[in-house]
């Protein structure tokens, strides 16, 4: 069990009690305010090079691309060292990229090949740090307050997607991009410091064996899981055909037909301030099947697309999106609960990149098809479509016994899962 650095305290925020979260978490809290500074600090130093908006693209590209090809590496690497160590990595490589474009900007103007390269830095970065978080979770508290730490975590990012690119702006403004992400390199050797401050019991050494041989595991232990594929797979293309065509078209409609980008600004608001109370409420959620509350929750989304589609007055398609954010920070925190839950320690880094490489490979595919789909069958019609297919990936989802059947309720027996309890696909550890 992970040490949790004395009495661990009742009440809702109890999980911060524990030393070894609450250090990890004052640490990534911070990083993330830097992080969601990025995208907007990254699009206005290379527009104020004139460099244009295919630059700006490109990019962005280039940070998400590193992302999505070194994700399974990354994950076989956490399996292979200690977590810690791969996310410290991981924080000071950032850091260095970070501090060395601050430095290029605020004393000139970099080439764009250079701020494509210390961009795929962060990507690069990305792909190491996730994974090994999802695995290191159980290492930083006890098991009984799992979900609410996974609860909070989903805050802090809701929160850091909500205030990060309102903050980046004020500071571009007041003293240029070059500064936003001078800040956020400080953020990256803010989170390496109380990482380094963690203290974590050594795990067993890790058979040694070929990265390959790491990853083909990990493939096994996903594999084996009909509820993990099933699901992962559902993501891929709610991602790509959902949240992709609400993101591009919904801003289309919103400045065709509600009004510009203040009416988008608040439907985007209040899908990060439902993500926020969604957080809020995982905290205490008991769900005796987490795996059917999850796909519930990510139904949710299907409300804004709908009305986005007709489109309806935009305090109700801002009321959605307040819906779909709740239930999609609920699936959030009950799937990686499950996740850490379910899968042998072991492989839990391995088994979380195949997750994160599902989420998000497509995603730029999405970004690409959308706009053509829209011209193909009209914006109306590829937005009912995305309704449609988010509310029905959902429903053949639940078709699946493995994933009704499979979970265990917040109060049932905490003691961590050992390697032999998975020896069959969606093995059920708790009933209704």
């Amino acid at each position: 069990m992970a040490s949790t650095g004395g009495k661990r305290p009742a009440g809702r925020l109890g999980v911060l009690g524990e030393r070894n979260f609450r250090l990890f978490f004052t640490g990534y809290i911070t990083s993330l305010a830097g992080s969601a500074m990025v995208p907007v600090a990254l699009t206005f130093a290379v527009l104020d090079q004139g460099d244009g908006t295919a630059a700006v693209g490109y990019v962005l590209g280039a940070q998400t691309v590193p992302l999505v090809a070194l994700l399974l590496l990354g994950g076989a690497v956490a399996d292979r060292v200690p977590r810690r160590a791969s996310m410290l990595s991981a924080d000071l490589a950032r850091f260095a990229s970070e501090g060395l474009l601050a430095v290029l900007l605020l004393t000139g103007s970099p080439p764009l090949w250079a701020v494509m390269a210390l961009a795929g830095v962060l990507g690069a970065g990305q792909a190491f740090f996730s994974p090994a978080m999802t695995g290191l979770m159980p290492e930083l508290v006890s098991a009984e307050r799992l979900q609410p730490a996974n609860a909070l975590r989903g805050v802090a990012s809701s929160t850091g997607r909500v205030l990060g690119p309102g903050l980046a702006g004020i500071i571009v403004a007041a003293a240029g991009a070059g500064w936003a992400i001078a800040i956020d390199a400080a953020t990256y050797a803010v989170s390496a410091a109380f990482l380094l401050r963690l203290n974590i019991p050594p795990r067993p050494p890790a058979r040694q064996s070929s990265i390959l041989a790491q990853l083909a595991g990990g493939w096994r232990e996903f594999r084996s899981r009909t509820w993990l594929w099933a699901i992962v797979a559902q993501f891929a293309t709610f991602n790509a055909l959902c949240f992709a065509p609400f993101m591009v078209l919904g801003a289309v409609t919103a400045r065709d037909r509600l009004g510009g980008a203040g009416p988008w600004g608040a439907i985007l608001a209040a899908l990060g301030a439902g993500s926020i109370l969604g957080g809020l409420l995982s905290v205490r959620l008991r769900a005796r099947r987490p795996l059917v509350t999850a796909t519930l929750g990510a139904a949710a989304f299907a409300l804004p697309l709908a009305l986005i589609a007709l489109p309806a007055a935009t305090a109700l398609i801002a009321i959605a999106a307040g819906v779909a954010g709740v239930g999609l920070a609920i699936f959030t925190t009950l799937w990686e609960t499950t996740l850490q839950r379910e899968v042998p320690r072991e492989a839990l880094s391995r088994v979380s990149a195949y997750d994160w490489f599902g989420s998000v490979a497509f995603v730029p595919l999405g970004y690409l098809i959308a706009g053509p789909f829209a011209a193909l069958l009209g914006t109306r019609t590829t937005l009912l479509f995305a309704a449609v297919w988010a509310a029905g990936s959902c429903a053949i989802v639940l078709t699946l016994s493995s994933v009704r059947n499979l979970g265990r309720a917040a109060s049932a027996d905490p003691t961590p899962p050992s390697p032999s309890a998975h020896t069959a696909p969606g093995h059920s550890t708790a009933s209704d």
